[in-house]
């Protein structure tokens, strides 16, 4: 692996603003680039930039598309991403290049799971539309039987993606008295699984799912992967939480579900296409939105922004990166 002679002499394009001290770090380490006003760039401008440096510091939040990385100049050595996915990368590609690309896991599980959780239970028990209630006025429309949640404490759960996050948010779910029961390539380490019963079919899990908890990585074989028929063999009234990707949710199937009443409620993070989201989404009263928010803390944001640093001044002090994916 061929690296610049050293991080105080490498040139990083970052393509968005970081927490300070993040910023105050790179600054100090490298010749960077920094983008003080957060102004989103274009996969061109992006592009038209990476000549004058050797690396680049960039997001999730860059829709930069499958010709991004055949086009990038012979300078570019390394592209570090501020997310643990990197399906807005093409690693193969970038691996056929000879560039280097790092992610950053495990600095935001918690948050992550928190988040999950916080969609479990803003879904059942009707987060949003109990707070339109209180801000439009309408708390006298409330009567013994209507509107009403879900039970979360002792429903059965089904995480589709066991990992750190989805462990997360098994043992945050054991809280609630919940049963749990996953699905990922493998069965987890014993222990790590805890308690939750691990079926080697998605489709074998799905009827004992009174919630589905998405947190799978997105790739060939998950985008999709709750469709219509996956839906349909859940128990009538489930409730889908997902945040992981958003293309791993097939939008017709779940809208449909939803407004059919065979889904009694969804708590989505993460969407296709997003921030242009499927507009039916917003029309539903039984769906809790939020804006991609699952590592969105200072904490999280910054370790995520010093594990690119740490992987960027690894590379270019000519070390294998910890978090390398290429």
């Amino acid at each position: 692996m061929m690296a610049a002679a050293g991080p105080e002499r490498a040139r990083i394009l970052v393509t968005r603003k970081m927490m300070p001290d993040a910023e105050r770090r790179i600054a100090a380490s490298f010749r960077a680039s920094l983008n003080p006003d957060d102004r989103p760039m274009s996969p061109a401008e992006i592009l038209a930039r990476a000549a004058e440096h050797d690396g680049i510091l960039l997001t999730s939040f860059d829709k930069l598309g499958p010709d991004f990385i055949p086009a990038l100049p012979p300078s570019i050595r390394i592209i570090a991403t501020h997310s643990v996915g990197y399906d807005h990368l093409s690693i193969p590609q970038a691996r056929e290049k000879g560039i280097a690309v790092t992610n950053t896991p495990g600095v935001l599980t918690d948050a992550t799971a928190d988040i999950a959780l916080l969609l479990i239970l803003g879904a059942a028990r009707g987060a949003s539309w109990g707070d339109r209630m209180v801000r439009e006025n309408r708390w006298g429309d409330t009567t013994l039987v209507s509107p009403l949640g879900h039970d979360v404490s002792g429903r059965r759960l089904g995480i589709l993606g066991m990992g750190r996050i989805g462990q997360a948010v098994a043992k945050r779910a054991r809280a609630f008295g919940m049963a749990l029961h996953y699905h990922s390539r493998r069965p987890v380490a014993a222990g790590d699984e805890h308690g939750a019963r691990y079926h080697a079919r998605f489709e074998d899990m799905l009827p004992h799912c009174d919630f589905l908890s998405i947190n799978c990585a997105s790739t060939p074989e998950t985008r999709g992967i709750v469709n219509a028929a996956s839906i349909a063999l859940l128990p009538d009234g489930a409730i889908v939480v997902n945040t992981a990707r958003g293309d791993i949710v097939d939008d017709d199937a779940l809208i449909g579900a939803l407004a059919s009443g065979k889904l009694a409620a969804a708590g989505l993070d993460v969407f296709r296409g997003e921030p242009r989201i499927d507009p039916r989404y917003r029309a539903l009263d039984n769906v809790f939105l939020l804006p991609h928010i699952g590592s969105a803390t200072p904490g999280t944001r910054s370790a995520m922004a010093h594990k690119c640093i740490d992987n960027l001044e690894q590379f270019f002090r000519g070390e294998r990166p910890a978090d390398l994916l290429t």
